[in-house]
């Protein structure tokens, strides 16, 4: 498979040259190895298993160590949490950047423990998958999104170009993001998605899970991938399957920590009693939605009732993305006030707040906007950018004098 160049390539290796350690973290199959390989191909690799003790680290890290020279790529580390310890003692020990490189596709235990134990001589880069302009090889100098939190006003007034997508949107949208699925023909990703589901449960899950516990899980997957780009209720996603509100935010975190899930906290400001409280929850990769809620061509997705969630559950994941390469990034938001106006995501940075509302129309009208602009109105003290209302437009277009429509797809 053709190996397509990932936007946080260069930020990679920008830190290696100053840390001793750079831990990578991303859900199963997003590329993280195959993205090492390439960014370090001089590196030495070695990949642990969750069975087997490969070259008795878990046994004897010290002397797994000691015969692997440095600089070293550690893959799937979180097999091997009895590398932790002294891996931390080789860095205060040799006090040199570009010692080692982690990955890891689960958040808990052993990546806990590495954040912990390596404060100050390790960072983190999530790395999701294929981004727009990954997957159609035009990865641009600086993305939308950087422009965007630049300068807003020059963003939304000088011309932009469009990324040259093979694909329609629903074919984007099924297929979803992971580099395996991007190259597989329509007929096997069925097979592909269900490898994908039954592995993750059966390997990941049961490490976090109860052994009683698994197979009700995957029943919950399915009912948590319905619900995608939705404001998280634990006691009714509970009550749908059976489990109390406890176990459901359990599992939820469970996902989270697996990279399957995330969720965006409710902007409040000032107006507490006014807005909703409630996290907006999305599934990682729409390709696994699709298979899951049992979408089993491009072309159903026509008039399907998820097409709206699955396309802003994609555009989340995009603008996400887009700001992996990053170094400070912005914290992202939803906003939504019980009279129903809402945002769908906010960036704020700098003092300074972005909202972008998500349709699935080509041609947005200046009502699409309103949520927008109630939100202008509910924080008139606020520092607030040009809002944009991110569709799949052909051209950049001026809705009113604050709100603007940009394609998804914009270069």
């Amino acid at each position: 498979m053709k190996y397509k160049e990932r936007t946080v390539s260069d930020r990679i290796m920008g830190l290696a040259a100053h840390f001793s350690v750079v831990v990578v973290t991303g859900a199963r199959q997003v590329g993280k190895s195959t993205l090492i390989n390439n960014v370090f191909p001089d590196w030495n690799c070695v990949v642990f298993d969750p069975v087997v003790d490969v070259g008795n680290a878990r046994q004897d890290p010290e002397f797994f160590l000691q015969n692997h020279a440095m600089p070293l790529i550690l893959d799937e580390i979180q097999y091997c949490p009895e590398l932790v310890a002294v891996i931390k003692r080789r860095v205060d020990m040799h006090k040199q950047p570009g010692m080692y490189v982690l990955t890891g596709s689960q958040q808990w235990s052993v990546l806990k423990t590495i954040a912990e134990s390596l404060a100050g001589r390790a960072v983190f880069v999530d790395l999701e998958g294929f981004s727009l302009c990954e997957a159609a090889e035009q990865i641009p100098q600086k993305n939308w999104v950087k422009q965007y939190l630049d300068s807003p006003t020059e963003f939304v007034n000088q011309r932009h170009s469009r990324l040259s997508m093979q694909r329609s949107v629903y074919e984007l949208l099924w297929r979803g993001s992971l580099p395996e699925a991007d190259t597989l023909p329509p007929d096997y990703l069925s097979d592909y998605f269900a490898g994908y589901i039954r592995t993750y449960v059966e390997r990941d899950i049961r490490l976090l899970l109860n052994a009683d516990d698994w197979q009700q899980f995957g029943r919950f997957v399915q009912l948590v991938s319905a619900l995608t780009s939705s404001e998280m209720n634990y006691s009714q996603l509970g009550r749908e399957i059976g489990i109390t509100p406890q176990t459901a935010r359990r599992w939820l975190s469970v996902l989270s920590a697996t990279f399957q899930w995330y969720e965006l906290p409710a902007y409040h400001g000032n107006t507490i009693k006014r807005i909703s409280a409630k996290p907006k929850g999305y599934f990682s990769d729409t390709g696994i939605a699709c298979y899951l809620n049992r979408i089993s061509t491009a072309q159903a997705l026509a008039g399907h009732p998820l097409i709206g969630a699955l396309f802003e559950t994609a555009v989340v994941a995009e603008i996400r993305k887009q700001l992996s390469s990053l170094g400070q990034k912005p914290q992202l938001y939803h906003w939504r006030i019980h009279s129903g106006s809402e945002v769908d995501v906010i960036m704020e940075q700098d003092g300074v707040l972005y909202p972008m509302e998500i349709k699935l129309n080509s041609r947005p009208k200046p009502k699409d906007a309103r949520g927008l602009r109630a939100f202008r109105e509910n924080y008139p003290k606020h520092s607030i950018a040009p809002g944009l209302v991110i569709a799949p437009s052909e051209t950049v277009m001026r809705l009113s004098e604050n709100e603007y429509v940009i394609p998804w797809d914009l270069r």
